[in-house]
């Protein structure tokens, strides 16, 4: 069952119309959620004021986001306007008559408990009780889930989505993963002049990336190496046995010490193919294309692929070399058939750095030239550039190098915390709290934006960051822990009608809303959002609401509360590839009497200076 407002009155016997024509846009949750599908307008005066919405872009665009004023008086808000038919016609009724005259006609029943009006709007107030109960059993029940079981997705076919990605783009310079037939190229030349074995055999990112940086000044002053590297290159393509046993050792190594970072990040893969796992296919697209007589010769000896249709020279990629061999476009193209031919996807997506924009553009429009029509399901979505990163040691070269930053900035903050040797491992905590911070960094704006980094704005333990996120979840963690399950197998629904409580309950109503905006645009900011609001909700509720000491019905209603909040946080936290912590009751219990210690978290104005200590007295002393 969907959690919002109209799956509930859907329910209850109200009188409302999931028609045809009913509109999207009308429905709003005064905090600026979205519209819930499939329901919700009255009855008495649908031929009158409501028509079909052109689009759910439509939708999109009449819903605001941000905190509403009417939030104490409101759960949920029909907007007039936006359901008027000919809403630009200036002779229509006054929005404001039009609105009293609906709330008339509405009538409360079990589940709205009083109808309003705003202005231009239809408010309701769902029954407190009702959507104690409803919320909290939909997310102790669904689990992992809870969102996923919503109406919002209940109709939408499964899907197979074929992702094409790497290593997060975090500034580097150099990447194996994405070799280009130019570093290639360089690399089998350079690794014959400068390598070591033994240093590729130890670390071989960064051996080869030494070599790449030293061949590569070679070549800008000897034509001879930029030669040598052509020919390599060139070898390479017509499956000369040497060159191809060399690239293939950079391959594993280089795939085996990815795979050893990506296991810290909790990322895996289906498949391993970079583009040069499609060195003969291209071979074969290049022919495919001649013989469809898309292929044209330049007086340079290269082919090129006409975009333009009528011979428009500025519109064309060039798919190969005068020498034969192919590029860069050629190998996607070789790798999307392929790709096709193996999954048969229903969409593909290729997350790359906007750069690539045009690249994808020419190479999506060739396979749509080639005849293959499911070449529109293929996407790209661009992300954009990380600035200002740098290590104590200088310019970040790989993401391990980032990693490696984090966890050792967490670690010296912990050094002379006392309750240190307490974390079972220390490490690993600051690991984890560290990659949040990162992640929900690069994740709170809009992938396509460059923008500044800051080493000191990661590691705030307060305000909208990834440090806070963790603390919320691992304190939240904590409660159940120190209280245990006791409390968890009933609740009274009364005990939990405070101000802090419903605000709660109205944002768990709105999680599949959120997972929804995400599938749709591909934007993990909606879920960032969310769950900040929620943990700042949560921060709030667990200063007031108290546990300890409480009545037992309120404390076990409290107990729910503070448990489907956690719940729901996990559950977006691992969506975006965070790891969330927990204590254990050891712990918990040997410091719960301690009081927690800021002193040294605050200069004299303040400013936190160690996240990671008020992080730690936090959460190893309290309840």
């Amino acid at each position: 069952m969907h959690s919002g407002f109209p799956a509930l009155l859907r329910g209850s016997g109200a009188e409302v119309s999931s028609g045809p024509r009913c509109c999207l846009i009308g429905w709003q949750h005064p905090s600026g959620g979205l519209p819930a599908r499939g329901g919700g307008a009255c009855r008495e005066g649908r031929s009158e004021v409501l028509e079909e919405p052109a689009s759910w872009s439509q939708t999109w665009r009449a819903v605001s986001a941000g905190p509403s004023p009417v939030r104490e008086v409101a759960d949920f808000q029909l907007s007039v306007d936006s359901l008027l038919e000919n809403n630009n016609d200036h002779s229509r009724p006054d929005i404001q008559i039009q609105a009293m005259r609906l709330a008339e006609k509405l009538k409360c029943d079990t589940v709205v408990s009083e109808i309003s009006t705003g202005q231009g709007t239809v408010n309701f107030k769902i029954n407190r009780e009702l959507l104690t109960k409803t919320v909290l059993q939909q997310v102790i029940e669904d689990g992992s889930k809870y969102g996923l079981k919503s109406e919002l997705f209940s109709g939408l076919p499964k899907k197979r989505i074929v992702v094409e990605f790497s290593s997060p783009n975090v500034a580097k310079k150099f990447h194996v993963g994405h070799l280009r037939s130019t570093i290639i190229g360089l690399l089998g030349t350079g690794f014959q002049l400068f390598g070591y074995e033994e240093k590729l055999q130890s670390s071989p990112l960064q051996h080869l990336f030494e070599v790449y940086v030293q061949v590569n000044k070679e070549a800008a002053d000897d034509k001879n190496v930029a030669k040598s590297a052509h020919e390599f290159f060139q070898r390479l393509e017509l499956g000369d046995m040497q060159a191809l046993a060399l690239w293939q050792k950079f391959r594993d190594l280089s795939i085996d010490e990815y795979m050893r970072i990506y296991q810290r990040l909790g990322v895996h893969f289906d498949e391993y193919s970079g583009e040069s796992f499609y060195r003969e296919k291209s071979q074969e697209v290049l022919k495919l294309l001649d013989s469809k007589g898309l292929l044209q010769k330049t007086l340079k000896g290269t082919a090129v692929v006409d975009l333009s249709g009528n011979g428009d020279p500025s519109s064309v990629c060039t798919v190969m070399r005068s020498d034969g061999t192919s590029l860069y476009a050629t190998r996607d193209l070789a790798a999307a058939i392929d790709r096709m031919e193996k999954y048969n996807f229903d969409k593909m997506i290729y997350v790359t750095d906007k750069g690539q924009k045009k690249h994808f553009q020419q190479v999506f429009q060739i396979l749509q030239i080639m005849g293959y029509d499911w070449a529109e399901r293929c996407q790209h979505v661009p992300f954009g550039v990380v600035q200002g990163m740098k290590t104590r040691r200088g310019d970040v070269t790989f993401l391990e190098d980032v990693l490696n930053e984090i966890r050792l900035r967490m670690l010296q903050n912990m050094a002379s915390i006392k309750t240190t040797k307490e974390l079972e491992n220390p490490e690993e905590t600051a690991e984890q709290v560290g990659l949040a911070a990162l992640i929900i960094q690069d994740f709170r704006g809009f992938l396509l934006s460059d923008y500044q980094f800051s080493w000191d704005r990661v590691f705030q333990s307060r305000g909208d960051t990834g440090v806070f996120l963790q603390y919320t979840h691992a304190r939240l963690h904590s409660l159940e822990e120190t209280f245990g399950c006791g409390y968890l197998n009933d609740f009274n629904t009364a005990c939990l009608q405070e101000p802090q409580s419903v605000s709660i309950l109205q944002h768990l109503l709105r999680f599949d809303e959120v997972l929804y905006r995400s599938s749709q645009d591909l934007q993990p900011r909606h879920i960032v959002s969310y769950l900040l609001t929620l943990s700042h909700l949560a921060a709030v509720a667990h200063r007031t609401l108290h546990v300890r000491n409480s009545p037992p019905e309120v404390a076990g209603a409290r107990l729910h509360l503070f448990r489907a909040v956690r719940s729901v946080l996990a559950n977006g936290m691992k969506l975006l590839g965070i790891t969330p912590l927990h204590l254990t009751s050891r712990r918990q219990l040997m410091s719960q009497q301690s009081p927690i210690d800021t002193s040294e978290c605050f200069s004299p104005k303040g400013k936190c200076l160690n996240s990671l200590k008020l992080f730690q007295n936090i959460l190893l002393k309290e309840n």
